[in-house]
């Protein structure tokens, strides 16, 4: 009896391109699709998504774009899946925008392929991936009103996209809803909630959710303990993210090299660059071999401690391993050289990676223009930046900031005028950095009421002042002899007295005493010492000096106490000046009350601490004259 030669039909064909798609051999699945076809058995749209989804499934996102092309010219309709998946690809291949303008199609032809819980929960992962967390909310809530109910990966990619910002409250909220809408948290729920505490720098409530994790019998992954590493480490907490390294390989998880390149990060953040030795030492030993984000982490914490020569050596070893460098390998090594005031080492670099043809990136056009203008190479540093335009590369605020800066070193005050306005222009909004780099050009440009117009500019735009900028606000109406203008940054820099450099508030004194505001002077001085500023002896000469000029010797003397009670013995030149003042200028009806007071206040020095001298070598008397800064 013989057998009828009965030719596969195209769900036979489907099955077994599905069968070859899901084991990860999409090349097989792609001939099994072709023998169909060569026998006459043409495809349906099963088939396709078939094909598409063994595409995806061996990350070949590119490979399923052209397919889809392909496709489109059949007369065969995509569906929901279809769609789906090329989203999916999308996103993967950053065309984030066509991903949206295919959404957006699909939610207005309702009837033909509507968004599913699928399409919703890669759009959220979109959004994540992009920073706009209001969008990945939008999307959900979207994803409700039509009636869909999100599943454990849909709340899952929510708390990931708070969790990335370290939105620890909202992805907390979320990781809440898992449970009041029925499910169970999985071990991406919880690693995403860990993961959330880690990144805004509270590793100890990342460490409850790690242990809450194994008390609810879910097994934490690799992912998971790399989370609790980073968690530790980030925070400079050396010593606990190693041991979690360590309980990782008890629990039989294998560590890999994410958690070496964490580890890495670490030391450098801690300043341990003995550690860093160790580091690599284990990754060797547990056979895990360095890779390009490795050897970042590594070489970017040797430059973080000072450690040129090693960063060095290490950066030969990677380029002998045949392991690539990529353009943040160089943005490291140029910004640590620059650091490290290594400018020509840092511009060699430019020079291995424009061999290499290697892209700058943002950041080493920003470092590289540090490096030329630390040299005196404005016209280099003005080629670079016009370069970088020309190649399509947008500088940021770092940019225009490290540009102005070359312009202040140049002392063209001009032109970092001209370029700040270019950045406004250019919608490059200006920081605290900026803004203190421009007010110092024009400082020394001799343009000290541009300051005051600049500091105005950035109350308006709230932009927050840091101390630099303080800094050459003061500088300014002590060029211009604004007192009152000092009178209302000092009500200005209230709030943030505990921050400002003990350097600036000596300057702000000086410059009150100076302008004979002996008043406005001490009540600065009480607020700075209600703040818990930390003052040193500079300070009290400047009060001293001011107080002797206006002839208050009683204040004088009271601040002389001030510092005897405060730790810092009075220098000789001190009692001197107030000596000399009571012969020469108090009267004599002053003078002997003066002497005696002096004696007195030298008597009770020597009965708290009979072996202290009185410091003569911290300032001599002619400062207190002078106002000579030591």
């Amino acid at each position: 009896m013989g057998f009828i030669d009965i030719p596969p039909s195209r769900s036979t064909y489907n099955n077994l391109i599905n069968a070859c798609g899901s084991s990860g051999n999409w090349k097989e699945a792609l001939n099994v699709c072709k023998k169909m076809t060569e026998n006459g058995v043409g495809p349906d749209l099963v088939t396709h998504n078939i094909v598409l989804s063994a595409y995806k499934r061996g990350n070949q996102y590119s490979k399923v774009l052209s397919y889809f092309e392909l496709m489109k010219g059949t007369n065969i309709r995509p569906d929901t899946t279809t769609l789906n998946i090329v989203i999916y690809c999308l996103v993967k291949l950053g065309q984030n925008g066509k991903a949206i303008d295919i959404f957006n199609s699909m939610k207005e032809k309702r009837s033909e392929c509507y968004p599913d819980v699928v399409t919703f929960t890669t759009i959220i992962h979109l959004y994540s991936v992009c920073g706009q967390i209001e969008n990945c909310q939008t999307a959900f809530n979207t994803m409700l009103a039509e009636g869909l109910k999100p599943n454990i990966v849909s709340y899952n990619a929510l708390i990931g996209a708070y969790a990335s910002h370290g939105m620890d409250k909202e992805a907390f909220s979320v990781f809440n809803e898992i449970k009041k809408n029925g499910f169970h948290p999985d071990v991406v729920s919880y690693t995403s909630l860990l993961n959330a505490y880690g990144k805004s720098g509270k590793p100890e409530k990342a460490m409850k959710v790690f242990e809450l994790m194994r008390r609810n019998h879910c097994k934490p992954n690799l992912v998971s303990y790399n989370a609790l590493i980073d968690a530790y480490g980030s925070k400079g907490l050396l010593t606990e993210a190693v041991e979690i390294l360590h309980e990782m390989e008890r629990n039989g998880v294998q560590p890999n090299i994410v958690s070496i390149c964490t580890l890495l990060a670490a030391c450098g953040r801690c300043g341990q660059k003995v550690k860093i030795k160790s580091v690599l030492s284990a990754a060797e030993l547990r056979g895990i071999k360095l890779n390009t984000t490795a050897y970042n982490s590594a070489i970017g914490s040797y430059l973080s401690v000072g450690e040129y020569d090693k960063a060095l050596s290490l950066y030969r070893a990677m380029r002998t391993k045949k392991v690539k460098p990529d353009p943040v390998t160089y943005n490291v090594l140029i910004s640590g050289c620059c650091k490290m005031s290594k400018y020509g080492e840092a511009l060699g670099f430019l020079d291995e990676m424009m061999d290499l043809k290697i892209p700058l990136s943002k950041e080493v056009y920003s470092s590289v223009i540090c490096a030329y203008s630390k040299q005196g190479q404005v016209t280099e540093a003005e080629s670079m930046f016009t370069k970088m335009k020309m190649v399509g590369c947008r500088p940021d605020v770092i940019t225009y900031t490290a540009m102005i800066h070359a312009y202040d070193v140049a002392e063209n005050w001009e032109k970092a005028s001209a370029l700040f306005l270019e950045m406004e222009t250019d919608d490059v909004q200006p920081d605290s950095i900026a803004c203190s780099s421009l007010m110092r050009a024009f400082n020394k440009g001799g343009q000290p009421a541009k300051v005051l117009v600049l500091a105005e500019f950035m109350r308006e735009k709230k932009i927050p002042f840091n101390n630099s900028s303080f800094f050459e606000m003061v500088s300014a109406c002590s060029l211009l002899r604004e007192w009152r203008e000092i009178i209302g940054l000092i009500k200005l820099m209230e709030p943030s007295i505990s921050v400002v450099s003990i350097g600036l508030l000596n300057q702000l004194l000086h410059f009150l005493g100076k302008s004979g505001k002996i008043e406005t002077m001490m009540k600065l001085f009480y607020k700075i010492v209600a703040s818990g500023a930390e003052i040193n002896f500079y300070t009290y000469s400047i009060l001293l000096k001011n107080l002797l000029a206006a002839g208050n010797w009683r204040k004088y003397i009271e601040v002389l106490q001030w510092m005897e009670e405060a730790g810092l013995q009075p220098s000789v030149g001190m009692y001197r000046s107030i000596s000399s003042f009571a012969q020469n200028r108090s009267g004599a009806e002053y003078a002997a009350v003066i002497q005696e007071r002096i004696e007195s206040l030298k008597r009770n020095s020597r009965n708290q601490n009979p072996t202290k001298k009185l410091n003569d070598s911290l300032l001599p008397a002619s400062s207190l004259l002078d106002g000579t800064k030591v």
